[in-house]
Parts: C-alpha cells; structure tokens; sequence
C-alpha cells in the first residue's frame, strides 16, 4: 500500500505529520512525500520543512492521498499542476483524504461535488462554493472521501482509517503506543468552546474573510 502525502510552499506541519504518524504504521505500507519539485518544503512557520522524495508525477497512483492544508492552500487553488495530480491520483486511489483547509483543494478538483465534507472551521463555509456541503464534524466520510477539521484532527482521521482498513484493534494498539490521550490544559478548540472575542479576532483577519 502506497501513501502519498501532498507537500506544497507553507503547508501546516502536524496537517501532514498527524496523518503520517497515524497511517504510517499500517502494516506493510509505504508511505511518500510528494510536491511539484523534490527537496525540502517550508512549512507556515518557516523554520521546519519536510522532504519531498518524490514529484508528484512519479506518483501517479497511491492507493491513499494525503491534502494537507496551511496558508499555502490558497495559492494552490489554481494550481493545475497539482489539481490535475488529484484527479488523476483519485481514479486510482482507495482512499482521498484531507486535512484542515486541503479539502478546500480536493473541492477546487471537483472530488467534492456533492458530497459532505470538513474544514477548519474559518474555512469550512467555503467549501459551497466548490459544491460541497460543508459538516461541522471533527472527521467527514462520504464514500472513500475523509475530511478532517483543522491541524490537530489530521490526528483522529489518520486513526479512523487506519481502523477502517486494519481494523479496530489495530487502530487502538497504534493509539496506545503513541499515547493519544489529550487531556488540553484548556477547553477552547472549537468556535463553540473558545472565548467569543478571540472567535471574532480570528474571524476578522481570516484570510478567508478577506476573500
């Protein structure tokens, strides 16, 4: 089994990290970075940058897909390099999935028509425009389509499909061995939960806002 993991220019880190370490102890699983061009690729923040093996186009065919997302998925919307990638990985893909604002990206291929799908959640009303219908779950399946909300639920749909495809004994051997027990010291991660002001500050100078 071949997992492609998408890197582009300022993708978010544990959007990708997350996955790899859920779905990369699948057994007998091999699992690839891939962008436009091999070699390093900057993350968000700047200082981490994880390493492109492979150019998408020596991966034509990975039975998982992996999206990312971060503040480079906006530039990529446009990107036929990378939107014709996907569609033509998803013809032979089991499983299509993404994190955060990359369903924004399998939306902008047409992969989403249709369909029920997450993103985080300043983005998650975009997804209409795309022809999905954007749910408010921490991890959306429709078909062989799984769509996580943001960063930290790349985490919980890693191990959703790795019990779906290994089976739950497998997912929940993986989860004790990385410890995956959050206990957050605060009660803030949803819109619903955080403080109102610092939904608002965050919704004022969203990006997604601007647009």
């Amino acid at each position: 089994m071949q997992i492609a993991i998408v890197l582009f220019d300022r993708f978010t880190a544990l959007d990708a990290v997350g996955p790899y370490e859920m779905l990369g102890r699948l057994p007998d699983a091999r699992t690839v970075f891939v962008a436009e061009r091999t070699g390093p690729v900057r993350t968000d923040t700047g200082n981490l940058a994880l390493t492109a093996d492979r150019t998408l186009a020596e991966v034509p065919s990975p039975d998982i897909v992996v999206v990312p997302g971060g503040p480079g998925q906006t530039p990529q919307m446009d990107n036929p390099v990378l939107l014709d990638w996907l569609r033509a990985a998803d013809t032979a893909s089991t499983w299509t999935t993404s994190v955060c604002t990359g369903s924004l990206l399998l939306a902008a291929a047409g992969l989403l028509d249709g369909r029920r799908a997450t993103s985080h959640w300043l983005a998650l009303d975009h997804l209409k425009r795309y022809g999905a219908e954007p749910t408010r779950e921490r991890v959306v399946t429709d078909g062989k389509y799984v769509t996580a909300a943001g960063v930290s639920a790349g985490i919980d749909m890693g191990l959703t499909l790795l019990g779906r495809i290994a089976g739950a004994e497998r997912a929940q051997a993986v989860q004790l061995l990385t410890e995956y027990d959050p206990r957050p010291p605060y009660d803030a991660g949803s819109p619903e939960k955080a403080p109102a002001h610092l939904v608002e500050k965050f919704r004022a100078t969203s990006r997604f806002t601007l647009t």
